[in-house]
């Protein structure tokens, strides 16, 4: 593997990372409604999803999916139904801090919960296999130890990973900042909306075009 590919893959990476999905849109959720210090939980949570959904494929769980309609259509759905429930919480958030704690008690913006939300909403999306599936292998030089290489794509992936998301989460908390508690309410609401775009487009994605 040399610096060649390492750099085409970091720059297929960054934009497949920089598109906004469902994990970004959660850190730009959380650094609006909890800080930039509380959003850094759900950015390890979602940092720890990638190296499941890395360490997933290289047992062959990508390929599982891709080949067993009933297993997709099992993940597949676990991931609707949790992209939904959190497009709905966000779309009734009050849009502040307080608001945020209160909707649902304190635990709601604990930093175990806000690590959970992100670690789930990647782990139960079974696109995110079938992408790294079809992703990884094109960077990988089989006549070389496999291990040493997929530990060094996703130590540049998970790295790009947590720099987007911290800018998101940066974004989310200045916004916040500046146009006070209505501002971070109609950031919810917009988050929200397009957590359940997501919902909906992921319930309508089929194995086959994977």
């Amino acid at each position: 593997m040399n610096e060649l590919t390492l750099a085409a893959f970091a720059m297929v990476a960054f934009i497949g990372i920089v598109t906004p999905g469902p994990t970004v849109l959660l850190a730009l959720a959380n650094g609006s409604r909890f800080g930039l210090r509380r959003a850094l939980y759900g950015m390890a949570g979602a940092l720890l999803s990638d190296l499941v959904l890395v360490g997933a494929v290289a047992l062959g769980l990508g390929a599982l999916l891709a080949a067993s309609e009933f297993w997709f259509q099992v993940v597949k759905w676990l991931g609707v139904a949790y992209l939904a429930f959190l497009g709905v919480m966000l779309l009734r958030s009050r849009g502040s801090v307080d608001g945020a704690l209160a909707e649902a008690g304190r635990e709601a913006g604990s930093p175990r919960a806000i690590f959970l939300k992100s670690f789930l909403v990647a782990v139960t999306n079974p696109k995110g296999y079938l992408f790294f599936s079809a992703f990884l292998p094109q960077f990988i030089d089989p006549s070389a130890p496999q291990v040493p290489q997929y530990l060094a794509l996703t130590c540049i992936f998970t790295t790009i990973d947590l720099l987007v998301m911290f800018a998101y989460a940066v974004c989310g908390s200045r916004l916040a900042h500046v146009l006070r508690n209505a501002g971070a309410l109609w950031l919810d609401r917009i988050c929200g909306g397009a957590l359940l775009a997501l919902a909906a487009s992921l319930a309508a994605y089929r194995r086959s075009s994977a």
